[in-house]
């Protein structure tokens, strides 16, 4: 199995973030797999410019390495995402969308938890209605977004409208694709192309098929399983050139869904919090093994916070503690479990 770091370069790293790299580097080097480093640059308003210098910097520094000399970049890869954009207009998944995120507030409620909101199918209905009106306003310019179908809704929800997944942490999954995840932008007005669908196809490429990040994308993993599902139904061929077989037949990952780290105040940590970032930790003196025994402690892979090395979790480690506690971890200043040098810090 592989493995894959895929930050966003938009600030430091924080004690959140190195938590989740932290559960995949354990994941993949467990058992000896490869780890790849991809960088998450799709998103360029976002990006922060050195950022991803700073990123790399400190994953050595904690001892997290990766096998790709050089890691993939997204903003690179626009022919690839091009190609999976036909591959899926191929599969006769894709369809415009003018609605503007107004329009979809007020006609949508965001489900609980993770702020997913599925989209309601108003452009779908005035593709299938009104075809004539859809060309039209193609021809005319008018700004859209592009989306792919979920399946049909039946009155019943069926094998063929269904993901399920095992999750290594929150166990078995099950989400309606129409009715819970709904027809999701895969290109933006502006040009850019979708998080959930430039994911898929890196991962793809790269023959990733052990994926560890926070449980907020748990819904999301169904619409990228969907995805999958289309762009080879389309004719897509991953590039991963180590492995003929994946090629052929891409193998379906394992996934694994921490829970969330929240700040004293309840609410997930942000990059924008500068005294949890490594730049800040580390000009402190903070050392490594502090912030790795203490993330290998949030993710139940030991059982006390005291200070370790990454390779020392190595030997034994297992999903089995986190999947038997998992809450969404909060960063309490006076908790006795909480260190001095990150309550200093809170």
């Amino acid at each position: 199995m592989t493995g894959r770091f895929a930050p966003t370069p938009s600030g430091r790293m924080h004690i959140g973030n190195v938590y989740a790299m932290l559960g995949a580097w354990l994941s993949a080097r467990a058992r000896g797999e490869r780890m790849l480093l991809r960088i998450e640059d799709v998103d360029k308003p976002r990006v922060i410019a050195g950022a991803d210098r700073l990123m790399m910097d400190d994953l050595h520094w904690l001892g997290l390495d990766w096998d790709n000399a050089e890691p993939m970049f997204q903003s690179r890869r626009t022919e690839r995402y091009e190609y999976a954009l036909e591959c899926l207009r191929s599969a006769g998944v894709v369809y415009p969308c003018f609605c503007s995120r107004a329009d979809i507030r007020a006609a949508s409620a965001p489900n609980e938890g993770d702020g997913f909101m599925v989209y309601p199918g108003t452009c779908r209905r005035l593709l299938r209605d009104h075809p004539d009106e859809v060309r039209e306003r193609l021809a005319h310019g008018d700004r859209h977004s592009l989306r792919i179908a979920m399946p049909e809704a039946g009155e019943e929800a069926d094998e063929e409208t269904v993901a399920r997944f095992d999750d290594c942490v929150y166990g078995p999954q099950r989400y309606d694709l129409p009715r819970e995840v709904g027809d999701s932008v895969i290109r933006r007005a502006d040009g850019l192309f979708g998080y959930q669908l430039v994911v898929v196809v890196d991962d793809l490429d790269m023959g990733v098929d052990d994926i560890v990040r926070g449980r907020d994308l748990l819904r999301s993993t169904a619409l990228q399983m969907w995805i999958r599902r289309c762009l080879l139904a389309g004719g897509f061929e991953p590039e991963c050139d180590d492995a003929p077989a994946h090629r052929q037949s891409p193998i379906s990952p394992t996934y694994a869904h921490l829970p969330l780290i929240d700040n004293a105040a309840g609410r997930r940590l942000a990059k924008r919090e500068r005294s949890l970032d490594l730049g800040a930790l580390r000009a402190r003196g903070v050392t490594p093994e502090q912030i790795i025994g203490y993330c290998a402690w949030l993710l139940r892979a030991k059982p006390t916070p005291e200070p370790c090395r990454a390779d020392e979790l190595l030997d034994g480690f297992s999903w089995a503690p986190l999947r038997a506690d998992h809450p969404d971890r909060a960063l309490d200043p006076v908790a006795p479990t909480t260190p001095d040098w990150l309550a200093s810090a809170l």
